[in-house]
């Protein structure tokens, strides 16, 4: 620090250095830079973005930061709202919640709040002219969001649980600084966050969940994963869309999941939990105004446990839980929305096995099915979350109870995989889903065969089938989805192994080489035609190379391609459901006067 003078700051500033980016140069602490900074008072200003090019006066609020001498940002003396958007769209942070940053913009602005937009992506509806009182297209960071309440007064708070992950992550910080978080406080976020203080709150609460562990290093994670036994769970802390993380299934793989995983945590810890396989999982999107809690949705999977929510294929209202579970889940959510002191938004997610309901996660955030959830049933989940923020109460609100539904809507996740040749097709915890589609209807067939039309890929209602079956799949249940598919009038073509089990079963099957086994192969089939649908449920850590040849044949031909028996099951709902001719359209206005 001894060399730095404020002229190199300046000049490093001007050339676009961050506070991090210097700290890591002189070897000291972000802080530190920021402190040295404000004692020499070395600040940007923000120039307004001209959109009308000199030809008329812009009065667009677009600002954006330099370091010059004249500031063009006028603060006016009405009470403000600062919102913390979404930043750049990747996988697990899409425009899902720039939805919720546009809603509860809109929200505050009717309660009579200013209302300021901090988000650096041009690329959403909450960065359009005329959706925020003022913008700010800065970096979502401490430093930029501490830069810009230097000059607006009579701040009211920020609000950091619309914009997901994101700005979630930078909330403790800002409170350090002086900020007043809005909604949930950074230190109940944290304790959601961080595995084992929110292990403890269970425990406290009494709500089973998986065996887990939270390690800093390869030693403990292997004692870890032996105690909780494999497979196992494992993920690095506050990440985005399940980044980095894998069910391991041995030391070896444990060891070199660790090797990438520091990558992404930093200096969080990695989390390791017991994976609850072929549990089923559910989704809940939840408001609190801090004492009563109301449940917006609750989602039940297609997909088994160990496939990310933000890939799998989800059903509202639930059309397969059993009373005790649907209420047992009902009172863990509200118990867990109370004891977070949520205000606001929260999510969590469940795993049911052998009857017992586990606790995966919460997020007192809004979360990426909020839109679904208001679409479905007519409820706008974060407008009304936004105003709980700013004090009012639930009981203000009418709000109906998505029981009431008589009708069903599913969710349905689109793939980038036609554009990614190289992109790893099989499902997992990690999320590879870029944007999802939605099917309604009153019956739970033609949901999904609407849901599936949507996503390009439509359900053929004639032809043959190709199935190949892990071992744990060859079960009763797989032999009555392809007596369904018989009675649609499918043909059935099966790997050897497969084959020969559906024929001890009574299913008449035709044999097909894998890949590597000869010719005419698979692969073959489906490039000639004779396939219009793929069924492949791989398993565990066994080779995938045809996996992965036949993946890719079926997405070059626009050939629906299924990886689980649960979601094949829909499938056959769907195709039934197409061939009746069962299928109508009608707006959603239709549906929610019903």
């Amino acid at each position: 620090m001894k060399k730095i003078t404020p002229e190199i700051i300046r000049k490093a500033k001007r050339f676009g250095f961050s506070d991090k980016q210097l700290a890591q140069i002189f070897k000291t602490k972000e802080s530190e830079i920021r402190k040295y900074r404000i004692k020499n008072g070395i600040y940007p200003v923000y120039k307004t973005v001209d959109t009308c090019a000199a030809e008329f006066e812009a009065n667009t609020p677009y600002h954006y930061s330099v370091y010059e001498p004249y500031n063009e940002s006028i603060s006016s003396d009405k009470e403000k709202i600062i919102i913390l958007g979404g930043g750049p769209n990747r996988i697990g942070q899409g425009i899902e919640f720039d939805y919720c940053c546009v809603r509860c913009v809109k929200a505050l602005r009717e309660e009579g709040y200013e209302t300021i937009m901090i988000n650096c992506n041009p690329e959403t509806v909450s960065t359009d002219y005329d959706i925020t009182d003022k913008l700010y297209f800065e970096p979502l960071t401490t430093e930029d969001v501490l830069n810009i309440v230097k000059y607006e007064k009579n701040v009211k708070g920020i609000i950091v649980s619309f914009g997901g992950q994101t700005p979630l992550k930078i909330s403790k910080e800002l409170e350090k600084n002086g900020l007043k978080i809005l909604g949930t406080s950074s230190k109940d976020i944290d304790i959601a966050e961080d595995r084992k203080k929110f292990g403890k709150l269970l425990d406290t609460l009494d709500i089973p969940k998986p065996e887990y562990g939270t390690v800093t290093t390869i030693q403990q994670a292997l004692r870890t994963a032996n105690k909780i036994g494999y497979p196992v769970l494992v993920r690095p802390s506050y990440v985005l869309g399940g980044r980095a993380m894998q069910i391991v299934y041995n030391d070896e793989a444990l060891k070199s999941f660790f090797e990438e995983a520091a990558k992404f945590s930093g200096e969080h810890p990695v989390l390791i939990d017991k994976f609850l396989e072929e549990a089923r999982e559910i989704d809940v999107d939840a408001l609190c105004d801090g004492s009563n809690v109301y449940i917006a949705g609750i989602m039940q999977h297609i997909e088994e446990a160990g496939i990310h929510s933000g890939d799998s294929t989800s059903i509202l209202p639930p059309i397969s839980l059993t009373k005790k579970n649907l209420n047992e889940i009902k009172k863990y959510t509200k118990r867990i929305a109370k004891a977070l002191n949520v205000i606001g938004m929260i999510n969590i997610q469940f795993a049911i096995k052998d009857n017992v309901v586990y606790v995966i996660e919460a997020n007192p955030r809004a979360s990426r099915t909020v839109p679904f959830v208001s679409k479905t049933t007519g409820v706008p989940i974060a407008s009304v979350a936004a105003k709980l923020i700013v004090g009012r109460k639930l009981k203000e609100f009418e709000l109906k109870d998505f029981e009431s539904l008589d009708y069903i809507s599913i969710k349905e996740s689109v793939f980038p995989f036609q554009k990614f040749p190289r992109a790893k097709m099989f499902l997992g915890p990690e999320m590879r889903s870029t944007g999802e589609v939605m099917g309604i209807s009153k019956s739970f067939g033609a949901a999904m065969a609407k849901a599936q039309d949507s996503t390009g890929n439509p359900l053929r209602t004639s032809g043959n089938i190709f199935i190949s079956l892990n071992n744990n799949d060859k079960k009763p249940k797989a032999i009555n989805l392809l007596k369904r598919f018989e009675e649609l009038g499918f043909g059935i073509y099966a790997t050897h192994g497969t084959n020969k089990f559906f024929r001890e079963n009574g299913i008449k099957s035709e044999p097909v080489f894998k890949v590597n086994e000869g010719r005419p192969n698979i692969v073959d089939l489906i490039k000639n035609g004779e396939i219009q649908l793929v069924i492949n449920t791989p398993l565990g850590e066994e080779s995938r190379f045809d996996e992965y040849a036949i993946g890719w044949a079926a997405v070059q031909h626009k050939i629906p391609f299924i990886t689980t028996l649960s979601a094949a099951q829909s499938v056959v709902e769907g195709i039934a459901r197409i061939k009746s001719h069962d299928l109508s359209v009608k707006s959603l206005q239709e549906y929610y006067k019903n």
